[in-house]
């Protein structure tokens, strides 16, 4: 995975030194990740994930699956180290999912499975619900779009999206115009191009179309466990005249604005995380200032 953003080659103008200064201090305070607190999540020899120290005192005392885990040392335990096969394993998470579940330590279930693996080439060793990926601290990986608007007059904008309120992860929060988990058994051009249709009625010849330009890791702690997530970057051209249209109620608003406003946002911190980073690498790799002027 490459570096996540290259903050010293953004634009340098005073109001852009200004705001991404403001950016990374935002970043930092809301990256945060203690490794000493997790411990590495294994199955067999892979690390799958980075299991808080106090998650793994609830999955040691619950009652529903004996032997969830199994300590190797004082920094590693194995994940359902009894199960041995991809059946077994990702049937006793099922059951400890719901478990979890019912006693209020997840929320916002989804009916969606993820694969538990080591990276997204591996094959997966278990599936689990997505509303417990977090709580496990599983590596995750997801299809992020800059959906972005170029004029015949040299202005560059970029469609952006607010979340719904509804949302039972970063509720409100401006997104990119295109962002989604990837559910297991799909891949990241094919969780992008479903996703541009859901949330924002690309169509699918359109969305095929979009540039990937690299994967970002993500790493931190959440209330919820924690955030380590593969981000598969992607820009898209969008033509002038479009206006996106959310289809599956996931998206209060859409906005169109230039790279200096945007900037402002994810400088209060009203952009999730992943977004910004995606954001910002995209304003790297291209070059813009916070004007709005391309200087490539």
């Amino acid at each position: 995975m490459k570096e996540a953003v290259n903050l010293s080659k953004l634009p340098d103008s005073p109001a852009g030194t200004d705001a991404v200064a403001r950016i990374e201090a935002a970043l930092a305070a809301r990256s945060r990740f203690d490794a000493a607190a997790h411990l590495r999540l294994m199955v067999g020899a892979s690390q799958v994930g980075w299991l808080p120290r106090a998650h793994a005192e609830i999955l040691l005392a619950q009652p529903t699956v004996p032997a969830a885990l199994e300590a190797r040392g004082a920094h590693e335990v194995a994940l359902l180290p009894r199960c041995t096969d991809f059946a077994a394993r990702s049937a006793a998470l099922a059951e400890l999912a719901r478990w979890l579940a019912g006693a209020g330590h997840v929320r916002g279930w989804r009916d969606e499975l993820f694969a538990v693996t080591p990276a997204l080439q591996a094959p997966a060793l278990a599936v689990v619900e997505r509303a417990a990926a977090r709580f496990f601290g599983l590596l995750t990986f997801a299809s992020h779009m800059n959906g972005i608007v170029g004029d015949g007059d040299g202005r560059r904008r970029f469609w952006i999206a607010r979340r719904s309120p509804a949302k039972a992860v970063d509720p409100g929060m401006w997104d990119n115009l295109v962002a989604g988990g990837m559910p297991h058994g799909s891949d990241p051009l094919a969780t992008l191009v479903r996703e541009c249709e859901e949330e924002s009625g690309i169509p699918p010849d359109l969305a095929a179309q979009a540039q990937a330009c690299g994967v970002i890791e993500v790493l931190r702690e959440l209330p919820e466990g924690v955030q380590w997530e593969a981000v598969h970057a992607y820009d898209l051209l969008l033509p002038a005249g479009f206006i996106p249209v959310n289809r599956d109620g996931e998206v209060a608003e859409h906005r169109l604005i230039e790279p200096g406003p945007l900037l402002a946002i994810m400088a209060d911190g009203a952009m999730t995380v992943d977004a910004t980073l995606v954001t910002l690498d995209a304003l790297r790799r291209r070059g813009w200032a916070a004007s709005g002027t391309s200087r490539a």
